[in-house]
């Protein structure tokens, strides 16, 4: 069962009126936008994903609440072109929920999964070309370093990726359980004790495999622009490098430019136009309740001016 996580907070951050207009970025299946669409009830939900099976299941979710919603199946890169196309050039409030949603960790053959085997995926849109199985069969060695270091932050990279490069000699690499006693043979056992080997590797994989960090940059950069004076935008993050990507966005939306900060009165125009509001973490009894829950981190920002 899926739990959503921060729920509670992304409703009262998001400071939702009856007519608003809010875009959650990252569907999944329903858990924060289910909420959020019970609460404006004369305005509109618009939702982004790439996966038919969340979508199918939302859609089905959301007919039983209301009617004022449409869920659009593309990539949140795409944000301010699908918005635009339909008429809609501001809006109240955005939601990006960047976890991995629980039913996609569970499914086995999606291959998100280093608990479970599954062929070698990790595609959030299963009609993108590339995938796992891609990655780890094709890519060279520097180039599985770069993205083992990169986006999976991971110290033992170098050995991981050479012993990959060994195994593929003489067959492909297929499945997850395959890769992950891959990995395992390439680090210390004490390495080993301490966490699941093969976290980081396939956060870095998946990473790649979906482009997430450049989509979800220039998203959010999107997504500040398209912000009513008053709105709000909440963003989940579960590893540093999301987070970093947020916080500097953040900091610089909302801080006077340098080159002009010591100046006694700041002209109008370079005074920021937006407010960082929150950075808060789950409490004690979402993390009892919510293991996945662990390394969440929820920021948010409000447009305070025009420009």
């Amino acid at each position: 069962m899926h739990k959503s996580v921060l729920l509670d907070s992304c409703l009262e951050y998001l400071n939702l009126q009856e007519n608003s207009i809010i875009v959650d970025c990252t569907l999944g299946y329903g858990g924060h936008s289910s909420k959020i669409l019970e609460k404006v009830k004369k305005g509109f939900l618009y939702c982004f994903d790439q996966d038919v099976e969340a979508i199918n299941y939302s859609k089905e979710r959301f007919s039983n609440i209301a009617s004022n919603f449409e869920i659009i199946k593309s990539n949140f890169v795409n944000l301010k072109d699908e918005l635009n196309r339909r008429n809609i050039y501001k809006v109240d409030g955005v939601l990006f929920d960047l976890g991995v949603s629980s039913p996609q960790l569970d499914t086995d053959y999606r291959g998100f999964s280093f608990h479970k085997d599954a062929p070698l995926d990790m595609r959030m849109d299963l009609n993108n070309e590339l995938s796992a199985f891609h990655v780890v069969n094709e890519y060279s060695c520097e180039d599985l370093v770069r993205i083992f270091r990169d986006y999976g932050e991971e110290k033992y990279a170098v050995p991981i990726a050479k012993k990959i490069i060994d195994y593929r000699q003489n067959k492909n690499i297929s499945t997850t359980l395959e890769l992950v006693e891959i990995i395992k043979s390439a680090v210390p056992e004490k390495y080993k004790r301490e966490k699941h080997p093969a976290r980081k590797i396939f956060q870095a994989i998946r990473i790649e495999v979906n482009d997430e960090l450049n989509v979800f940059e220039q998203s959010l950069i999107a997504a500040l622009k398209m912000l009513k004076v008053g709105g709000r935008i909440c963003v989940i993050t579960f590893h540093s490098l999301e987070d970093k990507i947020c916080k500097r966005i953040f900091k610089e939306s909302s801080t006077v430019d340098k080159a002009i900060s010591k100046m006694p009165i700041i002209p109008l125009q370079y005074q920021p136009k937006f407010k960082v509001i929150a950075s808060i973490t789950p409490d004690n009894n979402e993390l009892i309740e919510n293991n996945r829950s662990r390394s969440a981190k929820l920021r948010v920002i409000e447009r305070i001016k025009e420009g």
